[in-house]
């Protein structure tokens, strides 16, 4: 007990407050809710894309890389806490160390070294998911607009008129993409308002019907602002940027609905621009383009604002 009657000594202060920092961490990883199927995906959602455990995996290698490096700092500041601290020691000053060479080799390589396998392993797997030689087999133009989405599907469809190549409302969409548009695709599209809602499920937003086990590209504009499109479970989102045309395409491998939203702040209702993916056969996806067409959406709406000068001479310059 210390001299004014308390026994709050620093060593008994120190024993407390590791065991409630052990007592929060252990809560926090016990109510998350997760179990041990979900522990391994780190909070990501179940891949519904046969691109999607490529970003998983670097998910995971980082949080791994993440996790050594915390657990080697978190050693060294106890080690350094328990055995050289100055009850134990009885030293007031310890001695101090100037210009060590090595140490300070050490603390300048290893961050170089972790930070240039972490690049290595990003530029890989970003130059395999951005990878836009592969021709798809559906083509989607996602128009973002504040607050909701509309869907354009670039496919020839029979009974409908129509160039997806020389339409004007496609003119911000690069002639870069436009050369892997199907001839003659007349095309069908949807669109939703932020109170728009699917009608299975009930979640809000609209809803973009994709077919399972097809390669989709997704072309990207924007009528406005930048927004940024993101299904969950595909673990893959882009922004989508007014007069620069991005693109990335997916395979899905797993039939269901699934949540999107947009991952970019973009205004007072960014809140409200959610959608849906519906992932069906190849025969009930056909289908539901031709109920488009019955419904009379024929054609393609505005893609959004035309591309900048910066961006034609960007492409030109490519070709």
């Amino acid at each position: 007990m210390s001299p004014n009657g308390s026994d709050r000594s620093p060593r008994r202060l120190m024993r407390r407050k590791l065991l409630q920092a052990l007592t929060a961490g252990l809560v926090l990883a016990t109510a998350t809710g997760c179990t041990y199927k979900d522990f391994p995906r780190l909070g990501m959602p179940t891949p519904t894309t046969e691109e999607a455990p490529r970003i998983l995996s670097l998910w995971q290698g980082s949080w791994a890389a993440a996790l050594a490096t915390g657990v080697l700092v978190w050693g060294l500041i106890l080690w350094s806490t328990m055995f050289h601290r100055r009850s134990r020691t009885k030293v007031e000053v310890p001695p101090q160390t100037r210009y060590n060479m090595p140490i300070e080799a050490l603390y300048t390589v290893v961050p170089l070294i972790i930070v240039s396998v972490l690049f290595y392993f990003t530029a890989r797997d970003e130059s395999k998911l951005l990878d836009l030689s592969k021709k798809p087999d559906v083509t989607v133009n996602v128009v973002g607009y504040q607050w909701s989405w509309g869907f354009n599907y670039v496919t020839p469809l029979a009974g409908v008129t129509g160039d997806a190549k020389t339409d004007p409302n496609l003119d911000a969409i690069p002639t870069r993409y436009k050369d892997d548009f199907p001839a003659n695709a007349g095309g069908v599209y949807d669109f939703g308002t932020p109170a728009t809602r699917n009608p299975q499920t009930g979640n809000p937003g609209p809803t973009l019907w994709l077919p399972k086990g097809k390669t989709v590209r997704f072309v990207l504009t924007s009528r406005d602002v930048i927004h940024s499109f993101w299904v969950l479970p595909f673990l893959m989102k882009q922004d989508v940027i007014p007069g620069h045309t991005n693109a990335f395409q997916v395979t899905p491998n797993q039939e269901g609905t699934f949540r999107g939203k947009c991952a970019e702040l973009c205004g007072v209702d960014h809140s409200r621009m959610l959608f849906n993916v519906k992932v069906v056969s190849p025969e009930r996806y056909e289908q539901h383009l031709k109920d488009l067409a019955k419904k009379g959406q024929t054609g393609y709406i505005p893609a959004g604002i035309a591309q900048t000068s910066h961006e034609k001479n960007r492409e030109t310059n490519n070709l």
